[in-house]
């Protein structure tokens, strides 16, 4: 692949011959429960072009589930990881010492919206943050429950997936889940989940949260945090008024409770602002951090408070948590996205949206386009008036994008999410847009 290719060539049928065996063979030795939206099988990538094993060419606009932040191989960030697999590949942070997870800890103390200093556990991943911040909170604060929201997803492993509560298949069959855990309502202005106008939503979520859980299932002080992603992920790329946030602040201040931010997919550039709070002007106790802060690379952490991460060598750990190669690929990560991909994130973010809300008079099916910054959410529907759901014309558009070289992914029951890296142009943001145009229209053909 050149790096000077900005658009998709689609030189085979889709999967083309390699990437069929490929699949084939998958088919047989890997587990179904991976959740394959259509037959891409990628041999390399560039920036926000990614080449398939037949040398078909695409637009990345899913960045590998918002993780690619700065692209794909950016050399800044391979150079890096290159020259510390070349010094040493591991020596476990849990037992021992070395630099880079260090520099990435001050990084971090640096960057984080949370007051009275801060101090970072490392693991490997966003679930693994979410579990350091659920054991965390019940460890500082000698309380046992999590209030979470309806929609939120926090991980699969049993504590993390107690908390999600996005779609039930991601539950079904592993219960009971961890007990404690309480789910409110989240502020979805466009569909309130209490059937109410969008400029009084977001007061009344929390009213439910104070004025019914708080009264009759857990008193509040009996939770140890509230957990809560300033913007949903795989919720549908839900973005809640601040007033939701600063009110949540607020609760939990009153009542002592630890405030908990899964910035997982929503952090680290993505919205413009290196964490998605930041616009809210709140400031939470903890942040949940992973995808793109190693740009690829396994990497999750847990930053909180400095007085509250005091507990003793041995309570918690990780092996494999903070390896210094993914430490050297967060440090140059976090130095491009302050020195450029942060602010190109809030600029073709805008453009992106622009556009994307542009063909709303042209085509019915979409219902409301949201987001901030490259992190950007399109809800399809059948009708506008009674906002009925549009999963399988939403399945039918993404695969139409991908037959056009357009990579996407759904997000929440009806709705197609634009994460791509962020070093996305605006060229490439017109030809996303005008191959999701052209794919809105095959299937608006199909389903009159």
């Amino acid at each position: 692949m050149t790096t000077t290719l900005t658009g998709p060539q689609i030189k085979t049928r889709l999967p083309g011959p390699k990437a069929k065996a490929i699949i084939d063979r998958d088919a047989s030795v890997v587990s179904p429960s991976y959740t394959r939206c259509y037959p891409l099988v990628m041999e390399r990538g560039y920036g926000a072009m990614v080449e398939d094993v037949d040398g078909n060419v695409f637009l990345d606009c899913a960045a590998g589930i918002a993780v690619n932040a700065t692209g794909h191989s950016h050399p800044e960030v391979v150079r890096a990881v290159t020259e510390q697999a070349q010094r040493f590949l591991h020596m476990s942070g849990t037992d021992f010492y070395y630099e880079p997870q260090v520099r990435l800890a001050e990084d971090l103390a640096a960057l984080a919206p949370i007051d009275g200093g801060v101090r970072s556990f490392f693991g490997n991943s966003g679930t693994e943050a979410i579990e350091a911040c659920v054991k965390l909170a019940r460890y500082s604060t000698k309380r046992d429950n999590i209030v979470a929201f309806l929609g939120g997803f926090h991980g699969r492993t049993l504590g993390a997936l107690s908390l999600t509560a996005s779609k039930a298949i991601q539950r079904r069959g592993f219960g009971p889940m961890m007990a404690g855990v309480y789910h409110a309502p989240y502020a979805d202005c466009y569909r309130c989940p209490l059937g109410l106008n969008a400029s009084s939503c977001a007061a009344e979520c929390l009213d439910y949260l104070e004025q019914q859980i708080f009264v009759h299932l857990v008193s509040p002080d009996e939770v140890a945090a509230i957990v809560v992603e300033p913007i949903q992920g795989e919720g549908g790329y839900v973005v809640p008024p601040d007033q939701f946030i600063q009110r949540l602040r607020e609760i939990a201040n009153t009542h002592g409770i630890l405030f908990v931010a899964d910035e997982v997919q929503s952090g680290m550039g993505r919205t413009g602002r290196m964490f998605a709070m930041e616009h809210t002007g709140a400031r939470p106790d903890m942040i949940a951090i992973a995808k793109g802060i190693a740009s690829g690379l396994p990497l999750g952490v847990a930053a909180a408070r400095k007085d509250l991460m005091a507990w003793p060598p041995g309570a918690h750990a990780s092996t494999f948590g903070g390896n210094p190669v993914s430490c050297a690929a967060a440090i140059v990560t976090l130095r491009l996205l302050k020195e450029r991909l942060m602010a190109n994130a809030a600029e073709v973010g805008g453009y992106l949206m622009a556009a994307l809300k542009g063909l709303m008079d042209k085509h019915r099916l979409i219902g409301d386009v949201r987001g901030r910054g490259l992190m950007i959410g399109v809800e399809l529907v059948r009708d506008r008036q009674t906002k009925a759901r549009a999963p399988e014309e939403r399945d039918a558009v993404v695969a139409a994008a991908f037959a056009r070289g357009l990579l996407l992914l759904g997000a929440g029951k009806n709705s197609i999410r634009f994460s791509p890296p962020l070093v996305l142009t605006r060229e490439q943001a017109d030809t996303a847009v005008r191959i999701f145009d052209d794919a809105l229209a095959d299937v608006g053909r199909e389903k009159r």
